[in-house]
Formats: C-alpha cells, structure tokens, sequence
C-alpha cells in the first residue's frame, strides 16, 4: 500500500508543479517552486503516515509532527519571501543564462523538482514503515528536530529582523547565530534531514536513509545553496560580504575569525614613508 501511495503522490506532484510553472509564467516569480517543492515533501510523508501499514503508530505520529511542523513553518517563511521580494537572483540567473529556451527550461526545471521531491520523501517513507519497537533512536530524532527547526526558525527571524531595518540595506547580518555562520538557516535545514534516520534506522535497509542528508549537504555546498547565494551576495554588498566571508565560517557554526585588516589608504601610504624618512634622517645624525 505504501509503495502505491508513493507512486500516486508522485504523479500528482508532477501535475501540481506543472500547473504552478504556468502560473509562474503568467505572474513571473519561479519562487513559488521552493514552497511547492517544501509542501509536497510534507505532503507525500503525511499520506505515509495515514495510509495503513505495519509500522510503529508511535512513530508515524511522531513523524506526522516533525514533517508538518518542518514543511508548514518552512513553506510560510519561503511564500513570505516571495510575496515582499524581488525573485531569486538564482532563477533570474538561470533565465538570463537561457534566454529565449528559459520558458521550457524552466518547465524542465519544474519537474525536476517534483522528482527531487518525492527522492527526498523516501527516508519518511522508510520512517512510516519501520515496525520494530519505539525506542532510543526515535527520541534522539525527536531531539534533532527540536533543535534543527527551532535553529532554523531563529536564523531566518534574525535576518528578517536585519532587513527591516532600513539603514541595514547594503549590509551583511552578523547578528545572532549569523555571527558563528554565513547560512545557519542551511546547516540547521541540513541538520533536520537527521530526525528521519533516527526514526527509519532500525527499519530494513534504514541506513540508506544517510543518502538523505548527504545528498542535501551536496546540494547545499555546490549546486542550489552557497554558491549562487553568495555570488549574489557580493554584487549587492561587495567588499563588505568579501571581510565576513574571510571572518565567517560557510557553514559549520564556529566562532568568527579577527577582523581582517584594512589596506592603508594612500594617504596614509604616503605618511607612513616619510615619516620613516624623517626618522632615518634623525638617526644618521
């Protein structure tokens, strides 16, 4: 029956976000995918855990609550976003990048998603399934949870904070949990993909459940996270992004490195030599 429900909730994601890139070609914000994309991972594991089977009710209820709370509060924070902002510099890139090919890149974009989505659901699908007892694993995932949500909840209150403040604009958020990390939003996210190998372990073939996390990690360092995020970073703040990225850590929360010195301006170039000059004059005498 699980396996039924996975191939259903496939389908109908890919017909959802087709639906969603006509949308987006009418209205014009390919952000809408990352709230479709969040939604139909929480989607497809709540349809896991309602449709009958043989795994543990404690834990399908547990992995209900998880799932919900993660992609309801994650989805809100993402429709907020592009509902006030301008689109993603990822996505303008991208049609930039593709020019006059973009509308149909963009439909192949939007499928791609659906399918990322529902890889992504595979370790809840492990997780709704596993039989064996409630136990040690399942409340360390429950902990991992609170602390991966609850993290990535305070980063993202944080720099909404910063960017309300008008005399921010320009400037990078070095408040918080931002002063220990670039994108603790991303570790605290990565982070959260955690909870299902502690829920799905024990169940056969629990340990893929790992792919999970290391995949987003992958994605995360070198594809959809840092690099683009950062790229655009630099054009709108410059210099400014380029001292806290020598300062801060890229993803691992760490305490910040000293401050990096500043180059002397010319002027004080100038200073400096003579009054080294004056200073040899006096000593020779």
């Amino acid at each position: 029956m699980l396996g039924w429900t996975f191939g259903i909730g496939t389908l109908g994601l890919l017909a959802v976000m087709g639906g969603l890139w006509w949308t987006h070609g009418r209205k014009g914000n390919a952000g809408i995918v990352d709230v479709a994309w969040t939604l139909g991972v929480g989607a497809l594991a709540l349809m896991y855990c309602l449709v009958p089977s043989d795994g543990d009710g404690w834990r399908r209820a547990v992995l209900a609550v998880i799932v919900s709370a993660w992609s309801i509060r994650l989805a809100l924070h993402i429709w907020h976003r592009v509902r006030v902002m301008p689109e993603d510099g990822r996505y303008l890139a991208m049609k930039e990048y593709w020019g006059e090919k973009a509308p149909a890149k963009m439909l192949g974009f939007f499928f791609f998603q659906a399918i990322a989505a529902a890889l992504f659901s595979l370790p809840m699908f492990l997780a709704a399934g596993n039989a064996t007892p409630f136990g040690a694993f399942d409340i360390a995932a429950i902990v991992i949870a609170l602390i991966a949500i609850g993290g990535e909840s305070i980063a993202d209150r944080q720099l909404q904070s910063f960017r309300e403040v008008p005399t921010n604009r320009g400037r990078t958020c070095r408040v918080g949990l931002w002063r220990y990390s670039r994108h603790p939003n991303y570790f605290f996210e990565w982070l959260h993909w955690f909870a299902y190998v502690g829920l799905a372990i024990t169940a056969p073939y629990g340990w893929l459940t790992l792919l999970a996390p290391f995949a987003m990690l992958y994605f995360i360092l070198y594809v959809t996270g840092i690099p683009p995020t950062e790229r655009q970073a630099l054009k709108s703040r410059g210099e400014d992004y380029r001292n806290y990225q020598r300062e801060t850590s890229a993803f691992f929360p760490w305490p910040p490195r000293p401050p990096w010195p500043r180059a002397p301006s010319p002027s004080r170039r100038r200073q400096t030599v003579r009054g080294r000059q004056r200073w040899s004059r006096a000593s020779s005498c």
